[in-house]
């Protein structure tokens, strides 16, 4: 696997980019969990350490997932996830790039202390 630098954050990333919106069946197809983690374990030994996610994935499944998977080695992953898009509902501050959306994906649902450096719009 080759790296290459993200932006001018100094962090290095794979080439590839490991893409999870199909982790997670809650819409009628995608990845049950053990399949999911099966395309994690595959991606990480080919040496890939940038994964991509999103708060609505499989209604969050997706991040809940790729939180499990990443526990034992969160220091050497490079976590990007969209969690500003939109949710279901009337809640005026279920969407947007603000504290309480951020805190709900890393926190609640990939379960990471701190998130260390955010990203909006384009990288690279």
């Amino acid at each position: 696997m080759k790296y290459k630098l993200l932006g001018k954050s100094g962090l290095r990333v794979s080439e590839a980019a490991l893409g999870t919106m199909t982790f997670g069946d809650d819409w009628g197809w995608g990845s049950p969990k053990a399949e999911a983690q099966k395309v994690y374990e595959t991606y990480r030994e080919a040496g890939g350490n940038f994964i991509d996610t999103a708060n609505v994935y499989t209604n969050g499944t997706s991040e809940r997932f790729v939180g499990e998977f990443i526990k034992s080695h969160r220091e050497s992953v490079v976590l990007a996830t969209k969690y500003s898009l939109a949710t279901p509902g009337d809640d005026p501050n279920a969407s947007g790039n603000h504290r309480k959306s951020m805190m709900q994906a890393y926190v609640y649902r990939v379960r990471m202390n701190v998130a260390v450096r955010v990203f909006t719009g384009k990288m690279g």
